[in-house]
């Protein structure tokens, strides 16, 4: 039997146009998904969130098609499927009669952790 490592995962997610066309006052279903998008992540099996970053104090406004995003989450995930489970929390959070991904996207980083050797 092999100790499979982690995969080391970052999370990307843009804040969308939609968003910010909505009136003020439906803003908060918004952000109450995406805290049931943040929990979600957490409550993956064998999912370990490392770190969160958010950039919404120095960049303000709809994040441009990739970088820079307006968050970002790091976790060790367990597998694959894992960290597509995670994405596909955009599809399936619902925001009224929309979904999360109508006002925010997500792009997955894979990779492994880097490790500083020991000189």
């Amino acid at each position: 039997m092999t100790n499979r490592k982690p995969i080391r995962t970052l999370f990307c997610i843009a804040v969308n146009q939609n968003f910010f066309d909505l009136p003020f006052q439906n803003i908060g279903p918004v952000w109450k998904g995406f805290s049931d998008f943040l929990r979600g992540v957490a409550n993956l099996p064998g999912v370990n969130v490392i770190s969160t970053l958010d950039d919404d104090e120095t960049m303000v406004g709809t994040s441009p098609t990739g970088f820079p995003w307006t968050c970002y989450v790091m976790a060790d995930c367990p597998d694959r499927e894992s960290v597509q489970a995670a994405c596909n929390l955009f599809r399936t959070i619902e925001i009224g009669e929309y979904r999360l991904w109508r006002y925010m996207r997500i792009e997955a980083r894979m990779g492994r952790a880097l490790e500083i050797p020991q000189l």
